[in-house]
């Protein structure tokens, strides 16, 4: 029950055509019919394109060693020898 039969669906595409008349309806099938054709394009050329490698990460240098200090000779006791 309620379900569209046969006679309806005609029915129901005759009062279309009338609206919208045949041209009309070619065209809007048309420009569907070629959404369809470039969004398929579309997927096939994003799972051809070949993957680009990930950016080199940047290799971090150690900071260059301190320069070394020179080594300062112990300072005599300037104080009497016995």
């Amino acid at each position: 029950m309620g379900g569209l039969s046969l006679p309806h669906l005609i029915i129901l595409a005759l009062v279309v055509l009338i609206l919208f008349g045949r041209g009309r309806i070619s065209d809007m099938m048309g420009d569907f019919g070629k959404g369809i054709k470039e969004f398929k394009k579309g997927m096939t050329d994003e799972t051809d394109r070949p993957v680009p490698p990930p950016p080199a990460q940047l290799q971090q240098t150690p900071p260059p060693a301190a320069a070394p200090q020179p080594v300062q000779p112990e300072q005599q006791n300037s104080g009497p020898t016995a």
